[in-house]
């Protein structure tokens, strides 16, 4: 087999001509005769591959002077803790918007710290099908957390909340640069890489300075690696770092600028988007589970229309066995890991950066045939 459509929710596709060039330098990069993954992060041949990548993080997302870009390891369920640490010093309270399984987890770490963690707006009453509205923001919150980009239910922030003078946290792992965004308007914003931006491996955390506390100024307990200042005063380089996986992000980063930056990937994601919800919405055998005004440009659950909800055996059975043979044709044809998460059921068709309009199209295709079939 060829090259498949990928849409997985993570590890995502790469850009082929991202994966033809690490290809190219697998064995000898720039003349030195060996392999990035083989570098040492303290030799003069790697410093340059972590310092373009930094200014490239801080090029292409407008990262203002007064914060610092880090990559550290652990990935973004590691930040849950790590925000709490950091961050909730001086109140030892948060405020968290739950939208989903991740905001979920990230409170629940909070709470596992020992702050007094208060959930201000929640979609759990429509399996989160939908971005809660807030306004505004008060109180004495050492930060307010969101999940800007929800995974598994496929929704996403259309707005930001007004927070004030409290920081405000956002998990930022499937939806980093696919779209423009204020970096000003956040105290700290994190992503693991591996949806739009690299392999697994690595994790990108953007943190306004005065945020950065002293270690024995975190939580009683803070291990000396989940210190953001450790970090910070190192150049990420406290211990070694995922080399290679930061190499490959540095390529990505050039791909994303030479396709026109944060504003190119958000024309071609909400082209995309707009070409697969339309067609979802016009359907009569599919449907998509997030509502309008919420909807994810980068990942997109959806149902057949035997996804009645009845939890009778009969009902269940024959759901699943359309989303089995769905998933199973699908595969054959080249359109892989479009199962649904198991919260959600059905599918989800993730669409990150990487993929392209002809996947989305090809996918159409395959969904229009198998309705017709199985009508």
């Amino acid at each position: 087999m060829g090259r498949v459509y990928n849409f997985s929710a993570g590890p995502s596709c790469l850009p082929e001509e991202v994966l033809r060039e690490c290809a190219a330098e697998m064995m000898d990069y720039n003349g030195t005769g060996q392999s990035v993954m083989e570098m040492s992060h303290r030799s003069k041949a790697y410093e340059p591959i972590i310092q373009d990548a930094e200014a490239m993080i801080r090029k292409l997302m407008k990262v203002p002077d007064n914060y610092k870009v880090l990559f550290v390891q652990g990935g973004g369920s590691t930040q849950f803790a790590m925000v709490a640490q950091n961050l909730g010093i001086k109140h030892k309270k948060a405020a968290y918007i739950e939208t989903g399984v991740w905001a979920k987890k990230a409170a629940a770490e909070a709470k596992h710290l020992g702050l007094t963690v208060d959930i201000i707006a929640s979609s759990k009453d429509k399996n989160y099908s939908y971005i809660p509205r807030v306004e505004k923001v008060t109180g004495d919150y050492d930060y307010v957390y969101i999940c800007f980009n929800n995974t598994i239910m496929g929704t996403h922030y259309e707005y930001i909340p007004d927070t004030g003078d409290i920081p405000l946290v956002a998990d930022i792992s499937s939806c980093v640069l696919s779209e423009p965004l204020d970096v000003s308007k956040f105290g700290l914003l994190f992503a693991g890489a591996q949806k739009n931006l690299a392999p697994a491996g690595v994790t990108l955390v953007i943190v306004r300075e005065d945020l950065i506390p002293e270690l024995e100024d975190c939580l009683p307990g803070t291990p000396t690696m989940l210190a953001y200042k450790t970090h910070a005063d190192n150049g990420s380089m406290y211990n070694t770092p995922p080399c290679y996986t930061i190499y490959v992000l540095g390529k990505v980063l050039h791909w994303i600028e030479k396709n026109g930056g944060a504003e190119g990937m958000a024309d071609l994601n909400r082209a995309k988007a707009k070409i697969l919800y339309d067609y979802l919405d016009k359907s009569d055998f599919y449907h998509a589970t997030a509502e309008k005004g919420s909807r994810s440009l980068m990942n997109v659950p959806f149902l057949t229309k035997y996804s009645t909800g009845a939890t009778d055996e009969e009902s269940v059975a024959k759901e699943k066995a359309i989303n089995d043979k769905f998933v199973k044709e699908a595969t054959a044809a080249g359109l892989v890991n479009l199962k649904g998460h198991r919260l959600v059921g059905g599918m989800r068709a993730s669409i990150y950066n990487a993929m392209t309009i002809d996947g989305v199209k090809s996918l159409i295709d395959f969904m229009d045939k198998f309705a017709a079939e199985n009508k």
